[in-house]
């Protein structure tokens, strides 16, 4: 198995920019297709963001098209979530997870591996 904790969260203002990190442990990156997924309180869990095993491959939820960056650093076995632009509905819990093979890209059933999450607020 791989172990998954993230890190970076914090309050931020509105248009403001933060980074998430993801570290792994146990296994590398480079074994799964990595996500960030989301939830806001009342709210179901979210597709952020996710990154193909080679990390050559991207996709975004259409809330944050534009605005997020996902990015793996396979030295430091980690996955970055780089938000810019932040909004007031960011707001939320972000999760990181892994999977060793997709359907799609959005579907959280699809990813074995989570977090425990770490929390965003962006003030307005």
């Amino acid at each position: 198995q791989v172990q998954l904790v993230e890190s970076g969260g914090g309050l931020v203002q509105a248009g403001g920019s933060l980074r998430l990190s993801c570290l792994a442990s146990g296994r590398t990156v480079s074994d799964y297709v990595m996500g960030w997924f989301r939830q806001a309180p009342g709210k179901g869990r979210e597709f952020v963001a996710g990154v193909s095993k080679s990390g050559q491959i991207v996709e975004y939820g259409n809330s944050v098209r534009g605005r997020f960056t996902i990015f793996k650093d396979n030295a430091k076995n980690t996955v970055f979530l780089q938000m810019s632009s932040l909004k007031a509905e960011d707001t939320a819990v972000y999760m990181c997870a892994a999977a060793p093979r997709i359907s799609l890209w959005w579907n959280e059933n699809d990813y074995d591996y989570w977090g425990q999450g770490t929390q965003v607020t962006v003030s307005s």
